[in-house]
């Protein structure tokens, strides 16, 4: 069987366009110094520390090449369908992403590689809030809070559909100008809840219900009014729905990571058309792929963030944060 990727050194071999082979395989490309991208590659390297767009920067960038390799071999299904999804996702609007997005993840939880996590993974006992999310109104200002602090906000479906029922008062009151989303406790959100993993054996009925019920989409409706403040843990879902926010802010203590490819899954949050509308997809198939933790000072230089500071301190009116978030918004509209 051939293998489901292939590494092109830029330094010793031309820049090629890709062919047919390539639309089941990960194609990574890797230079010393970044040069200009072509199309067809879904990851650049480079040893450049903070290189331009599309280009992720690491210390050993052949090593680091080798290392996506491996993990594309022991998850085939998961990243091949990760680089489908974003390739044919840059030529659709937001909503039709996010179906194509939930199609992908609903296949991919058929799979033997997340059956495998899923019987491998601890036991863990759901530990339900009466209120997952908290609301508080003030004038033209409306702050959303995610309150399950005692498991770091885990993203479980009792807080996506109170995330849904929050977002829809916010979509269907244009009086709301501004609107704040907030994590309380140590961390914004640290992904999905892993008490409920698995436990819907219904991939069609899932996909379905992740359509309808989507923060996500409702999150790209408003987006323009909507600041995300991190802080702590932002893994998952806790960076896939930041990232359609018209303007994110995050504390120091941020870190983001997508470690969905460890489970035999794709991000299933939204994430493959929040993340690549503010990095671009090359950068997004890195995160995805590696797992790699990524700091607050390069999500500031990528764009995934727009301001690091203490959560809640922005100091904008809620016009100068529509203003601040135009550029993001054109993203989202293509």
């Amino acid at each position: 069987m051939e293998s489901p990727f292939v590494i092109v050194d830029l330094d010793r071999t031309p820049a090629r366009e890709p062919d047919a082979g390539d639309r089941d395989r990960v194609v990574i490309g890797v230079a010393a110094e970044p040069r200009d991208a072509v199309e067809g590659f879904d990851v650049f390297l480079t040893r450049v520390s903070d290189p331009p767009r599309p280009w992720a920067g690491c210390a050993d960038p052949y090593a680091t090449a080798g290392q996506l390799g491996r993990i594309v071999e022991s998850r085939p299904a998961a990243c091949v369908a990760l680089v489908q999804v974003l390739r044919m996702g840059s030529g659709l609007a937001i909503p039709d992403r996010l179906i194509l997005e939930s199609l992908a993840y609903s296949t991919l939880q058929g799979g033997t590689a997340f059956r495998s996590w899923l019987a491998a993974a601890p036991r863990r006992t759901p530990r339900p809030a009466e209120t997952p999310v908290r609301l508080d109104r003030d004038g033209f200002r409306l702050s959303i809070t995610l309150d399950r602090p005692w498991v770091r906000n885990a993203f479980d479906s009792a807080t996506r559909d109170a995330l849904c029922e929050a977002l829809q008062v916010a979509v269907a009151d244009p009086s709301i100008r501004r609107v704040d989303l907030y994590g309380d406790g140590p961390a914004f959100c640290s992904g999905g809840d892993l008490a409920e993993f698995g436990t819907s054996r219904d991939a069609a009925q899932a996909h379905l219900v992740r359509v309808h019920r989507s923060p996500a989409a409702l999150l790209h409706r408003c987006a323009s009014r909507v600041t995300a403040h991190l802080h702590g843990a932002c893994v998952g879902a806790g960076i896939e729905l930041a990232a359609f926010a018209g303007r994110v802010v995050a504390a120091p203590d941020t870190v983001i990571r997508l470690p969905e490819i460890g489970m035999g899954l794709i991000p299933g949050a939204g994430g493959t058309a929040s993340i690549p509308a503010r990095v671009g997809r090359e950068r997004t198939a890195y995160l995805a792929l590696s797992g790699v933790e990524l700091g607050v000072g390069e999500a500031l230089q990528w764009g995934l963030v727009d301001e690091i500071g203490e959560t809640g301190e922005t100091g904008e009116t809620g016009d100068e944060m529509d203003d601040s978030a135009t550029a993001a918004q054109r993203a989202f509209r293509q």
